[in-house]
């Protein structure tokens, strides 16, 4: 009797090791076995919904940062929702907590688009970036690496020269994407009630997190269906006369751009401030995609004329990136 009493102790002790419940947990997700915790934030001015937080999410991939998720009003946890992962998640939903004093409204237009029913039912993933490693994070790297060795280097000479961008001389949007492919998404739909397949899954940035956005699809096209990427960064450094970047993103996509039956790019630019940089680029992307076999069902390069290149721009225009992606019927299969 002793040696069974022992056992079901033993028994008790390895699992109370094994599953650790975070404490705080909302009781609208689902428990969770990691040692992150997610809290709700409540100093946060929302237009609709529930924001709640994972601080310093562990990765071996990437410095830890904070990860915000957002809920619709009407949360259900017997329903299943789509997820879009955005980039820079610290200006998304208050502009009040933002350097600038300016933020996406992605709260304000996410709940609008679904309770028009326009759009599936979806959550919304903040990724905040690191400000530090932020140009490494999102510089994609497979297109750098058709550069030349030397011409590399000149880049980050003259990065570290300006102390702009690449100054640390190393690029990490490889370590970034595995970091939400393979800890951040698992952790996602194992906490909340998600569609954890392709055709549900998109993600959305601008400026670089546009390229990043852009670079996700195409790196893991098993796993996202679409991307919104706004006032795209083709440049990927500062504006200057020489500068051999652009051409090989465009490399890149001609050779990378996934099957267009089951993916969707949405691209956009203004004509004001760093916008203005963009204009030369869109006759090329249009002609890259099309080749590809891209028609205006699944890929979009919207111009806005007089739009600049700032939260307030693109909080304006969100609502057609998010009707586009997940639009009812319209999602990749």
């Amino acid at each position: 009797m002793n040696n069974i009493r022992s056992l079901l102790l033993l028994c008790v002790i390895v699992f109370s090791c094994k599953v650790k419940v975070a404490k705080d947990v909302p009781s609208y997700i689902n428990s969770t076995n990691s040692t992150d915790t997610i809290k709700a934030v409540l100093n946060y001015k929302l237009y609709a919904g529930k924001l709640l937080r994972v601080e310093n999410f562990n990765s071996v991939f990437v410095t830890a940062r904070n990860v915000d998720v957002w809920l619709p009003k009407e949360y259900d946890k017997t329903k299943k929702y789509s997820v879009l992962y955005m980039h820079d998640g610290q200006m998304l939903f208050d502009a009040s907590k933002t350097w600038n004093n300016q933020e996406w409204k992605v709260d304000e237009w996410a709940t609008k688009m679904q309770e028009l029913n326009k759009t599936k039912d979806f959550i919304v993933v903040g990724i905040w970036n690191i400000p530090q490693s932020r140009h490494s994070d999102y510089f994609p790297e497979k297109p750098f690496m058709l550069l030349s060795k030397k011409t590399q280097d000149s880049l980050f000479t003259k990065a570290k020269e300006n102390q702009s961008g690449l100054q640390n001389g190393k690029l990490k949007a490889d370590a970034y994407l595995a970091f939400i492919v393979n800890e951040l998404k698992p952790y996602i739909d194992a906490n909340f009630s998600t569609h954890s397949d392709r055709k549900n899954t998109f993600t959305a940035g601008a400026s670089m997190g546009g390229l990043i956005a852009m670079y996700a699809v195409c790196e893991y096209p098993e796993i996202f269906a679409g991307a919104a990427c706004m006032s795209t960064h083709w440049i990927g450094l500062k504006p200057n006369r020489w500068n051999p970047v652009p051409e090989v993103f465009f490399s890149y996509l001609k050779d990378n751009a996934p099957d267009p039956n089951t993916h969707k790019f949405y691209f956009d630019y203004g004509t004001e401030t760093l916008d203005a940089h963009y204009v030369t680029y869109a006759g090329k992307i249009d002609s890259i995609f099309q080749s590809k076999g891209y028609t205006n069902a699944n890929f979009r390069n919207i111009k806005f004329q007089g739009a600049d290149h700032s939260e307030n721009s693109w909080n304006k225009r969100l609502a057609t990136p998010l009707l586009f992606l997940l639009g009812k019927n319209q999602n990749a299969k």
